[in-house]
């Protein structure tokens, strides 16, 4: 028999989610291990730090019940692996990976280890391509392309799950009216939230396209760590061997910091800032770069993160580390959600940083950034000059300063909030720019060609009646 496989009962501290077991022989880092606990109960854990003296180790479903000698350890010399097949399709896993709806086992066509490898960077392809999520504030000025990574800044009580579920439904490719296959993972959701994603999908009839990850805010917190691994995985076997677009939700990202932070305090790291430990960038680093586009692959990766920002402080480690890694951030606003705007974004502050590359002629249409420019800039003056009001009052304004103040609100009404179950297509986000900007007289669009606006007066889209 194997070294490898050999039991251990030299437990010599149980610390938080992790054991510690001294005079260990032949084991590997991030290698499996099955712990027996003394119920006769199987768990499972992974090799978190090896040394010549002990190896440390995470267990996924807890310490709880455990003891130094009545508990024994055996490595198994392998990694974690998720069982991959075309079967996953529709299927709802916990965050450890086995079927929770009552389905069969996934008969495996290979084993994928949850870690990855990394895209050579000179195989990447740019992301390039349009995927239209129906929703008009993100598909008109943060249009997210295939193979981007696109975080949701959110604040807890605010609708950062129905917004995903949104995405999820309503995810499609343009031109080709195809379906993104969308993977969800969740992370310390409550188990009303999980309930949630299960019936709005299986009511709107998209469960076929959809796999559920759900690591609930019960389930061991240490698992946690896995859930977006193994989504990711998922995620990578369907976009680059089976061909699909692939669009991975992670919800939420806060909770996963959480418990690495847990990790982190058990193993007596330094801590970093406000004690997450000093490797949080990279191991976010981890996941998020797992997406991605392949020269000569069909398939493609794009992963959209959500996190929650704790008192909606954009500055707290999770929220100030996820921008330095991803290509912009859409930010949920507290006072658009008072305001009863649905979705409720931060419109000035929310980027895409790949926008550009993803819009135009042959993929939205060839006005599409002259008229979110012209958009961009009328609301944030008609939101400046909100701000001016509490200081001269309405009666020091000008009969412009009213169209823009005029804009600013018909825009939040009229554009950004939409219906949880309304679908928008690009023509109909672009249409419904130009119908707000009519608004205003032609001298003050002056982010957009002459040329274009003239045919958008042609098409009927834009329309300025002076009163």
């Amino acid at each position: 028999m194997s070294i490898a496989l050999k039991r251990y009962r030299s437990i010599s501290r149980i610390s938080g989610p992790l054991l510690f077991v001294e005079a260990v022989r032949g084991v590997a880092y991030g290698e499996l291990v099955r712990i027996e606990t003394p119920s006769g109960e199987e768990r499972r854990g992974q090799v978190l730090e090896v040394t010549d003296r002990f190896a440390v180790i995470q267990v996924f479903e807890g310490t709880e019940g455990l003891s130094l000698d009545k508990t024994a350890v055996k490595f198994t010399g392998e990694t974690i692996k998720l069982p991959v097949s075309g079967d996953l399709l529709g299927r709802i896993f916990n965050g450890r990976g086995d079927p929770i709806d009552g389905g069969p086992q996934i008969v495996p066509e290979d084993y994928w280890d949850i870690h990855g490898m990394p895209i050579n960077p000179s195989s990447r392809e740019h992301p390039r391509e349009f995927i239209q999520t129906g929703i008009s504030a993100i598909d008109g000025l943060y249009t997210l392309v295939r193979g981007q990574k696109l975080p949701i800044f959110s604040g807890s009580g605010l609708p950062h799950n129905t917004l995903a579920a949104q995405i999820a439904r309503q995810a499609k490719v343009l031109g080709k009216e195809e379906e993104a296959v969308v993977v969800l993972a969740t992370m310390g959701i409550t188990a009303e939230e999980a309930r949630f994603f299960i019936e709005d999908f299986r009511s709107r009839g998209v469960m076929d396209h959809i796999v559920l990850f759900i690591n609930l805010a019960n389930d061991p917190a240490i698992e946690r760590i896995i859930t977006p691994r193994l989504a990711l995985t998922c995620a990578e076997y369907l976009a680059f061997h089976e061909g699909y677009h692939v669009l991975t939700l992670l919800t939420d990202m806060t909770n996963y910091a959480e418990a690495l932070r847990e990790v982190s305090a058990a193993r007596r790291e330094v801590p970093g800032r406000r004690g997450y430990p000093g490797y949080l960038y990279t191991d976010l680093a981890t996941i998020y770069e797992r997406c991605g586009r392949i020269h000569g692959v069909k398939g493609s990766h794009t992963v959209f993160p959500i996190l929650t920002m704790p008192h909606d402080d954009i500055t707290h480690p999770v929220p100030d580390l996820t921008a330095y890694i991803t290509e912009g951030q859409i930010i949920l606003s507290r006072a658009m959600h008072r305001k009863g705007i649905y979705p409720p974004i931060d419109i000035l502050p929310s980027l895409s940083r790949l926008m550009r590359t993803g819009i135009g002629e042959g993929r939205t249409r060839f006005d599409h950034r002259e008229v979110a420019d012209c958009c961009y800039y009328a609301y944030a003056e008609g939101v400046s000059l909100r701000e001016l009001i509490a200081v001269i009052g309405e009666a020091g304004l000008t009969a412009r300063d009213r169209l823009y103040l005029q804009f600013a609100d018909e825009f939040e009404k009229r554009f950004v909030n939409q219906g949880v179950y309304e679908e928008r297509s690009i023509e109909e986000t672009l249409d419904l720019m130009w119908d707000v900007l009519s608004i205003l007289p032609e001298r003050e669009l002056k982010r957009a060609d002459p040329k274009t606006i003239e045919w958008a007066k042609q098409q009927g889209k834009y329309k300025y009646r002076s009163s």
